[in-house]
């Protein structure tokens, strides 16, 4: 879609987001074979909690990315945002692709009963929003001022 990124049209993002959450996850599975820690919840709650928050990752996931390509925009945040996306399932949060990898995180942990990865929230949530979210916010705000603020009073960050 587009060009290489400047400095200037860019969010500055920490870390390429799916990069946070897959590290995240693999050291929390990583520490569970070294040292098993269980969820203690029962399998078939455990399964149908996994399989819903897999239909609800899917569901987020392809919503967004339809919403950001049908704006023409990038759906990478390390490039730059050519539109404000209000359309879709942006009309109920402003960060589906990120709800979707939490959701597909939790089903991950919750298939693989492992509370290690829960713990790792610890980690992955702060720089979620700090290193991620609001930076991604202060940019679109300077990019498209208004509208976006407007947007932002509208629809909440997550839920």
């Amino acid at each position: 879609m587009a060009d290489a990124p400047t400095a200037a049209d860019s969010p500055g993002v920490v870390v390429f987001p799916p990069l946070l959450y897959g590290s995240c996850l693999v050291a929390g599975l990583g520490l569970h074979w070294w040292w098993p820690v269980a969820t203690g919840i029962p399998w078939l709650p455990r399964m149908v909690v996994a399989g819903v928050a897999l239909l609800v990752a899917a569901a987020l996931g392809l919503g967004g990315e339809r919403a950001l390509h049908g704006a023409g925009t990038n759906v990478r945040p390390d490039l730059p945002t050519t539109a404000v996306v209000t359309s879709g399932v942006y009309r109920l949060t402003r960060n589906p692709l990120y709800l979707a990898l939490l959701h597909l995180y939790a089903a991950l942990a919750l298939f693989s009963d492992s509370l290690w990865p829960f713990a790792l929230w610890i980690v992955l949530l702060p720089v979620l929003v700090k290193g991620i979210v609001e930076r991604e916010e202060r940019y679109l705000e300077r990019k498209f001022g208004a509208p976006y603020v407007a947007y932002k009073a509208r629809v909440r960050r997550w839920f």
